[in-house]
């Protein structure tokens, strides 16, 4: 079946010859505005995506011949769902395509975290020599909450698997998917025994700021809190609040609650530095799952899952 496609986003270019061998057409327009995307869109049976435009009613009533809705990432928070759903239109999301990424994140800013190596570095390029105050922790031993045991949960227990640790996995979503890489569990398991907390779940009204003081303080031991999914699910100043009271023993944020740092009100600017400030603190810019190997996994995925519905 042949198949009119708009892309509006960048990608790799290896999503073109992925097209051209399922027999898709397509037309690449990275550069459109929303405005000009809904002045287009009309005639076209599919989308590919990746978060430069939410998909909400009006953009629905502009796709009158819109059949899918393809995600070049992982999760669908700017899309309406329900709005999607209603017009029979099939919508296909990439989760699994980088969750080796993500994982390989997840591993990398722990341990950096856990033994000082960015606080280190920066030190001795700095000429200052100080072991002591740079004495970390072992990974071996501890136990690893992960919250989210999807795609990107799995792959990072799967990681996990060789640094001799425990691994409790909570997901609401899901009945008996403890595997031999995680134990099934509760949130009041994790809340007691975890050393590390790391989330891997989609950002839902149920979701969002959903790390917040009441949470935090559920956890028996001072614990290293992980982000890697949505910004919006944890509440940064309840994330200052628990380093400052030892709660939360230290802090890897890929995500924040708003991610153009020049658009910040003065409350999230205060934040922000405390948390830029920290030695017990790790950001990057939105990066797991963003590897060179992920961004054509990603196409694969996605048209993988477009070919088996439409031809």
């Amino acid at each position: 079946m042949s198949l009119k496609i708009l892309i509006v986003d960048e990608m790799h270019p290896s999503l073109f010859e992925m097209l051209d061998g399922a027999g898709f057409s397509y037309d690449y327009q990275p550069l459109l505005k929303r405005v000009d995307i809904l002045d287009k869109i009309t005639g076209y049976e599919g989308l590919i995506i990746r978060s430069k435009t939410p998909i909400d009613e009006e953009f629905l009533q502009c796709a009158t011949s819109l059949r899918f809705i393809a995600r070049a990432g992982a999760g669908l928070d700017l899309i309406d769902i329900e709005a999607v759903q209603k017009r029979n239109i099939r919508l296909f999301a990439a989760n699994e395509g980088n969750k080796d990424s993500v994982g390989e994140q997840v591993i990398g800013m722990l341990l950096s975290l856990m033994t000082n190596v960015a606080k280190a570095n920066r030190e001795v390029k700095n000429r200052i020599w100080n072991r002591e105050d740079n004495r970390g922790y072992e990974l071996m031993g501890k136990t690893v909450g992960i919250v989210g045991y999807g795609f990107n949960g799995r792959a990072t227990a799967k990681k996990l698997s060789g640094f001799d640790c425990k691994v409790l996995a909570y997901d609401k979503l899901q009945n008996g998917y403890g595997n031999e890489y995680a134990t099934e569990a509760t949130m009041t398991q994790i809340f007691e025994e975890a050393d590390v907390l790391s989330l891997h779940i989609p950002l839902t009204e149920d979701t969002k700021l959903m790390i917040d003081d009441a949470f935090i303080n559920q956890f028996r031991k001072p614990f290293f809190l992980i982000n890697i999914s949505r910004g919006e699910i944890v509440n940064l100043q309840s994330v200052v609040n628990g380093l400052e009271n030892g709660k939360v023993r230290g802090a890897c944020l890929d995500v924040l609650e708003n991610e153009k740092l020049n658009s910040f009100t003065p409350e999230q600017e205060r934040v922000f530095d405390y948390l830029a400030k920290s030695d017990r603190v790790i950001l990057t810019p939105h990066i797991a799952g963003w590897t060179y190997e992920s961004y054509v996994k990603i196409n694969e995925v996605l048209v993988k899952q477009i070919r088996e519905v439409f031809h």
